[in-house]
């Protein structure tokens, strides 16, 4: 199978997290999204929606959405299972991760594209910016492209973004209980899925994660890290990597390590 994903992207870190925790090999194919690759024809003719990830099968046939993508690895590949046995919880499991994507991506894309994609779509001249946008196939997308081009997010709208992502934590809290995994004594694709969002909330605001705001969510942040999958996706500080490719501009083309 060929991966093409980002490596700061939330939803291609979920889905290196799930290769990894199935021990399934695959061909890295990274996408350099400041210059659009993802809006290519050859992209959109693996994902429509012009958005990493896009994993290419065997059989030369193509998956995208990341939550799809990870059940569709939980079915071809059994054990360890990444999901509850039990119907009800599967799709209680399904509603959470459903939550994440809807309430909680929005608002990581406004902070992440600020730092990571609006320095050099700020360059584009207007029919650069013109050209761009008519790629990009959905509207919301679209909007967002243009607002780092030529609006960038006001600080009122990145504290909002921050305070919002802040809504996973109570509600981690609340699932944990007595139990280590959000979903009882198994891991499951739900953590791997709450793991892109608690990984930049630790960095943004660490003291939210601390033992004291949320031990709960602070034990499992620590567990999840010691997981060998953790470091095989290489889920890597955001600030940092940026860094480094600015250093090593080919640095995001490198096979995983």
């Amino acid at each position: 199978m060929k991966l093409f994903h980002g490596w700061l992207s939330s939803a291609s870190r979920r889905v290196r997290l799930c290769l990894a925790e199935k021990g399934i090999d695959y061909e890295s194919v990274p996408v350099d999204m400041a210059a659009q690759e993802h809006h290519s024809p050859a992209f959109l003719s693996m994902n429509p929606n012009g958005v990493v990830p896009a994993l290419v099968l065997d059989d030369g046939r193509f998956l995208y959405e990341s939550a799809t993508i990870c059940e569709y690895l939980d079915d071809i590949s059994p054990a360890p299972s990444l999901r509850p046995d039990d119907p009800f919880a599967r799709a209680t499991m399904r509603n959470f991760i459903r939550w994440t994507d809807e309430k909680l991506l929005p608002n990581l894309l406004v902070l992440n594209w600020s730092i990571a994609l609006q320095p050099v779509a700020s360059q584009w001249n207007d029919a650069d910016l013109a050209e761009k946008l008519a790629r990009i196939p959905t509207p919301e997308r679209r909007e967002a492209w243009r607002r780092i081009a030529r609006e960038p997010y006001s600080d009122a709208e990145k504290g909002a973004a921050r305070q919002a992502l802040l809504a996973l934590i109570p509600k981690m809290e609340a699932m944990l209980g007595a139990a280590p995994w959000l979903f009882g004594a198994r891991y499951s694709l739900a953590d791997i899925a709450a793991t892109p969002f608690i990984a930049r909330i630790a960095e943004l605001i660490p003291e939210a994660v601390a033992v004291d705001a949320a031990p709960r969510v602070a034990d499992w942040w620590q567990r999840v890290q010691q997981r060998p999958a953790y470091t095989q996706a290489r889920i890597e500080r955001f600030d940092a990597a940026l860094r480094q490719r600015q250093l090593t501009p080919d640095a995001a083309a490198r096979p995983a390590a």
